[in-house]
């Protein structure tokens, strides 16, 4: 928990003895010099191999020959063609980040109505799901609706006095973000490489599959194909992740590196100041093995869940197993990604290793407790709902790709006569994919604005004395807040 005090910061921090950014900034600030330089060199090696593979299979989708037999004495059977959902992915990738720009947009002109805004959106889904579960007879799905629609009544009225907290720290991270707007085409860059990265993988993970994926006719005109190579598709995975965990977590630990500046430099403000390129050339030089190290841990385990997901889809694992491994992937995801994010806070400022990071997370939990965290996760809760937003726009415009563009005409000449089955499954195909797509980059221009809240509340803690000097407005405003919150707090 915070101490109170009338002279001291929320850690018991005094304030008269913080007479100059150096006494907090300074004596944490690490020499200079590369961390966990290993990591770096293996996401240089993944980067390396995918471009091999690119040569060697990148081709294969759009090889006529594999979707058509040459002569009448080949015997292969023919395959549709994938062309349309890379364009697709092309589409929705472009209609994502122009919405995704706007839900920043939206972000930091109304915080504190969006933060309301999301707690009544889930709520809302809860709602949905109970009417849902109860109308088509499903009495399972409408209980657990209920559970989950009482647990987020029981939420909102226990997070509710602390709103304006969590209102404050999204107003003072935008305001930074705002004196250094330049940050965020970062983000839009970050964002054009992830979608580069997420079509050149799309290239190779088909042209993989198509070449290790057999098929043949047997009797009665039926098709067989030999089973995927799941090792093969979890290095891919694997490969897909830690690429756009990388991406995401530069973006991160800029952001807050930029903060840092902005919070005890005044002085250091502007479109494209030099804290942000400092910033920058850290995160993507000393501090990237840091990063990497930490984003490996998340991609591993975000692999481990597509895998199972895949293996679901094709019968090779029961249902029942799977939900469960998914379960427990997705709570060790959560915690795993939880933590990084703090981590890399300390990353950005200081310039910490990832484990030393990670030890300042730990005594940070320790010295403030847990009741203070809800206004992170109260700003998590919004940024989570504008890129679920953007992601189901983009699923449903992905759709709409099938009915105004010649893109997929091959493939569903290929399903003439299934009765639709061919249609309705590259439809389900193109809302994931989009859906994912949206996700993914939203969630990265999304990230510079967590970025800001988390060094924000980072600071508050460690540095209010330099805050109350430097932007007294904005520290009057979190100062009331959180007396707002926590009536103990002088």
């Amino acid at each position: 928990m915070f101490t109170t005090g009338k002279d001291q910061g929320p850690v018991g921090m005094n304030m008269q003895q913080q007479d100059s950014s150096a006494s907090v900034y300074e004596n944490k600030k690490q020499p200079k010099g590369c961390r966990d330089p290993l990591f770096a060199v293996l996401f240089y090696a993944n980067l390396g191999i995918m471009l091999a593979l690119v040569v060697k299979y990148g081709s294969n989708p759009f090889d006529d020959d594999n979707n058509a037999n040459d002569d009448a004495d080949n015997e292969d059977v023919e395959k549709p063609s994938y062309e349309g959902f890379l364009y697709a992915a092309a589409g929705g990738g472009a209609i994502a980040i122009l919405f995704s720009a706007c839900a920043l947009l939206l972000c930091m002109a109304i915080p504190g109505i969006l933060i309301k805004v999301a707690i009544f959106f889930n709520i809302a889904m809860c709602v949905l799901v109970v009417f849902w579960g109860f109308a088509s007879g499903n009495t399972v799905a409408g209980v657990i609706g209920l559970i989950f629609l009482a647990l987020f009544c029981c939420y909102a009225k226990m997070v509710w006095s602390r709103i304006p907290f969590a209102t404050a720290n999204l107003l003072t991270g935008t305001t930074a973000i705002k004196s250094n707007c330049g940050v965020t085409f970062l983000g839009y860059i970050v964002v054009f490489f992830a979608f580069g990265w997420s079509i050149l993988w799309a290239t190779v993970m088909l042209g993989v599959q198509d070449s290790l994926v057999t098929c043949e006719e047997v009797a009665d005109g039926q098709e067989v194909c030999s089973s995927p190579n799941y090792g093969y598709i979890f290095l891919l995975l694997l490969s897909y992740f830690f690429v756009h965990q990388v991406l995401k977590n530069v973006v991160h630990v800029t952001v807050a590196g930029v903060v840092g500046s902005w919070w005890f430099q005044p002085s250091s403000k502007g479109c494209c100041g030099a804290s942000i390129a400092g910033s920058f050339i850290r995160a993507v030089t000393t501090s990237f093995g840091s990063i990497c190290f930490g984003s490996l841990i998340v991609a591993f385990i975000q692999a481990l869940r597509a895998l199972v997901d895949y293996a679901k889809a094709n019968d090779d694992i029961g249902s029942a197993l799977a939900c469960c491994i998914d379960c427990l992937l997705s709570c060790l995801e959560s915690l795993v990604e939880y933590f990084n994010k703090w981590a890399f806070i300390y990353v950005g400022i200081y310039g910490y290793g990832y484990c030393e990071a990670g030890k300042s997370v730990m005594t940070l939990f320790k010295d403030r407790g847990w009741d203070a965290i809800i206004a992170d996760d109260l700003v998590g809760m919004v940024l989570g709902m504008l890129s679920l937003v953007v992601g189901l726009i983009t699923g449903g415009i992905s759709i709409l790709f099938m009915t105004v563009t010649p893109w997929f005409d091959d493939y569903l000449k290929f399903y003439e006569g299934d009765d639709g089955t061919g249609e309705s499954t590259a439809k389900v195909i193109l809302f994931i994919l989009g859906l994912v797509i949206g996700l993914v980059m939203c969630s990265i221009l999304m990230g510079s604005i967590d970025s800001a809240v988390l060094a924000v509340i980072v600071l508050f803690a460690e540095g209010p004395g330099e805050f109350e000097t430097n932007y007294p407005e904005l520290s009057t405003q979190m100062r009331e807040a959180y007396a707002t919150a926590y009536p103990g707090y002088e």
